[in-house]
């Protein structure tokens, strides 16, 4: 067997030695994000929370949220915010209405002019000329505009550029956004403090309680509840810190002996296949958008995003099932010298496990980013590489496992030069 070729039982490898470099490597990038995280939501928690009342008085008035990206990773960013808002995944919140407007779809700013209505939230990623057209033109419009970029002329606008990483920028708007769509339902709830509604008797916050104490509060104090909403967001801001901290430390050996199989596959002209579903489709495009981009000294990496073509995806959810729209796609394109990818929140998706279990048949690499204990994925071990970010909370897993695939994009180029990017 050689450091590539299956074990006994197809289910184990001989694993690569984690050099010290890589280790290091982690402990350093972990040690950046925490430091960064903690900066900014500290700065930036309280215009947060007013910005939280201000979209609810948006989605109050039948407005939607907008957001918008050209690159391919910042289309990643519009499309993982508007599956957040308008498929909730915390039981009791409603859906949201938003839609995702991408550069696949031509230019922006004729597509924004198009689409966005008066009481809608225009949200931004990037900072290209037609970005800002975009924005200007939202705003024009009379859309709260609200962007990532300096002197982008959002009336929203929240600077990331003191923040040198630009994947550690990506995750700080990442968790930004998050934050909005969970917090924004505590102002929804309490419709007397939205402008033009009469206030309702206090709410009864029932089972919720324990996460959101102040959701019992009088609905006239305002102060009070963006102060609660202030002080929930750097709380949930240090929990992602937290499980970051469990992940990259507990996951750091899988990790770093990860990235030495896929620098191998990769350098003899494989491919890494990337899926997942929901947000953690959004995760795959972004996973993806990043291996093709050079950096860290590299050059671009093939990488596919079987998340990509909704065609595909609908003829075999329609004909077949759910279980195999990714499956389907690894027969047809996995080749044995490839690895796929696969993120999971839960860990227990059937369209994740029967493309593992495809992906192992083909002699291919298997690796999965996974939440909870790491539910039927790691308990059956259907992956060679397993990382576990150990939260039942969706918002954060996926924050965490955006910094796993950041870091082990990296890791991927060790030997080049210190991260341009």
């Amino acid at each position: 067997m050689d450091d590539l070729g299956f074990g006994a039982g197809g289910r184990h490898r001989v694993r690569e030695a984690p050099t010290h470099l890589g280790a290091e490597r982690v402990e350093i990038r972990l040690r950046d994000r925490s430091e960064a995280n903690a900066q900014f939501f500290e700065a930036e928690a309280k215009r947060l929370a007013t910005l939280c009342h201000k979209m609810a008085e948006r989605f109050a008035r039948a407005g939607r949220l907008v957001a918008f990206g050209a690159s391919p990773a910042d289309r990643s960013d519009a499309r993982h915010v508007a599956v957040e808002f308008v498929h909730p995944v915390i039981v009791g919140k409603s859906a949201l209405p938003a839609l995702a407007l991408a550069g696949e779809g031509g230019a922006i700013a004729p597509q924004v002019a198009l689409e966005a209505e008066a009481e809608d939230i225009a949200m931004a990623f990037g900072g290209e000329p037609d970005i800002l057209e975009a924005l200007a033109a939202a705003r024009e419009r009379g859309c709260l505009t609200v962007a990532f970029t300096k002197d982008s002329g959002a009336e929203w606008e929240f600077d990331l550029s003191t923040v040198e990483d630009g994947f550690i920028r990506q995750e700080i708007a990442e968790t930004l956004y998050h934050l909005l769509w969970e917090l924004v339902h505590i102002f929804l709830d309490h419709r007397g403090l939205l402008e033009g509604s009469a206030a309702k008797p206090v709410h009864d916050s029932g089972a919720s309680s324990f996460l959101y104490p102040f959701l019992g509060q009088q609905e006239h104090d305002l102060d009070a509840i963006l102060a609660d909403v202030r002080k929930s967001m750097l709380m949930k801001a240090e929990e992602v810190t937290a499980l970051r901290t469990q992940t990259l430390t507990e996951g750091a050996e899988t990790l770093l002996a990860a990235a030495a199989v896929l620098r191998k596959r990769l350098d003899a002209g494989g491919r890494l296949i990337a899926l997942g579903n929901g947000g953690s489709a959004t995760d795959a495009m972004d996973v993806v958008a990043d291996f093709r981009t050079p950096m860290y000294g590299g050059p671009a990496r093939r990488a596919l995003d079987l998340t990509e073509d909704t065609g595909i995806i609908t003829a075999v959810a329609n004909d077949i099932g759910t279980e195999a729209i990714f499956s389907r796609q690894v027969i047809a394109y996995g080749r044995g010298g490839d690895v796929l990818l696969a993120m999971s929140t839960s860990g227990n998706s059937l369209s994740i496990i029967e493309a593992l279990r495809e992906a192992r048949r083909r002699g291919m690499v298997t690796m999965a980013f996974v939440g909870y204990d790491g539910g039927n994925v790691a308990a059956g071990l259907e992956a060679d590489y397993i990382v576990i970010s150990r939260s039942q909370n969706i918002p954060r897993i996926q924050e965490a496992q955006a910094s796993v695939y950041h870091v082990l994009r990296e890791l991927v180029e060790l030997d080049g030069p210190a991260p341009d990017r």
